[in-house]
C-alpha cells in the first residue's frame, strides 16, 4: 500500500489545500506564506497551517533564504518559503506498478536496440492522442497530459515532464519518444504553426513546442 500517496490524495481533498498546491506549483519560484495568502486571499496563519500540511503530506519542500536581498545583522531571519516537491506520487487501488513495466520496457529497448520502433510506435500513439483531442485550445490539451505549458517569446515552454522518472534512467530513449509523440500530436491537431524540437533545459521538459519559423 503506497501510504505517501494516500496521505496526499487525503491533503489535496480539502479545497483550501488544493488551491495553495496549485498556486505554488504554478509559481516560477518559491512562494511565501504571505505571498500566497494574499493571492488567494486567506488570513496568513490559515495559509501557514495548510502549507505545513502540505509539506507533511510530501506535495510541497522548504526552503529558507533571506528575501530582503540585504545580509548580516539587522538584515533579518531568513523566510521560510515553499516550492513544489520533487517526489513524484501516483496512487492506485490495488496497487499498480506500472513504472516498473516501463522500466523494463525501456532497458530492453536500449539494450537490444529498438529506437526507430518504438519512436514510430510513440508518433503513431501522439497522431491518435492529436486526432481525438477536438478543438480544445493547445495548452489546455497540453496542460490536461502533465506538461505545464506557458507562454515564452519563441511559443510554448513546458514546465514538466510527463515520463520524469524514465527521462532520468534513459533520457535519449525517453526523450526521444517524448518528442516523437508531440510531433504526431501536433501534426493530427493540425497545428500548421507549430513544431516540436529538442530543447532541454533543467526543471523542464527536454521538448519545446515553438513557431515554424524558429531554428
Amino acid at each position: 500500500m503506497d501510504h505517501a500517496s494516500i496521505d496526499a490524495a487525503r491533503a489535496l481533498a480539502d479545497p483550501v489545500r488544493r488551491r495553495l498546491y496549485e498556486y505554488v506549483a504554478a509559481a516560477e519560484g518559491d512562494v511565501g506564506r504571505g505571498e500566497a495568502a494574499d493571492a488567494l486571499g486567506l488570513q496568513r496563519t490559515l495559509a501557514a497551517h495548510h502549507l505545513d500540511r502540505l509539506v507533511d503530506a510530501g506535495l510541497l519542500e522548504v526552503t529558507r533564504r533571506k528575501v530582503s536581498g540585504r545580509e548580516g545583522p539587522g538584515s533579518g531571519r531568513p523566510a521560510k518559503l515553499y516550492r513544489r516537491s520533487g517526489r513524484e506520487l501516483s496512487l492506485h487501488l490495488p496497487p499498480r506498478d506500472y513504472e516498473l513495466a516501463a522500466r523494463v520496457l525501456a532497458e530492453a529497448v536500449d539494450r537490444y536496440g529498438a529506437e526507430d520502433a518504438l519512436h514510430a510506435a510513440a508518433r503513431a500513439e501522439g497522431e491518435r492522442v492529436g486526432a481525438g483531442s477536438g478543438d480544445i485550445p493547445l495548452p489546455e490539451f497540453l496542460r490536461d497530459r502533465g506538461y505545464e505549458p506557458e507562454d515564452a517569446e519563441d511559443g510554448l515552454r513546458l514546465r514538466n515532464c510527463p515520463f520524469h522518472s524514465l527521462a532520468r534512467e534513459f533520457p535519449p530513449l525517453a526523450c526521444g519518444l517524448n518528442l516523437e509523440l508531440l510531433r504526431g500530436a501536433l501534426e493530427a491537431r493540425g497545428e500548421d504553426g507549430e513544431r516540436a524540437r529538442m530543447a532541454p533545459a533543467p526543471g523542464r521538459c527536454c521538448v519545446v513546442v515553438s513557431k515554424n519559423n524558429e531554428d
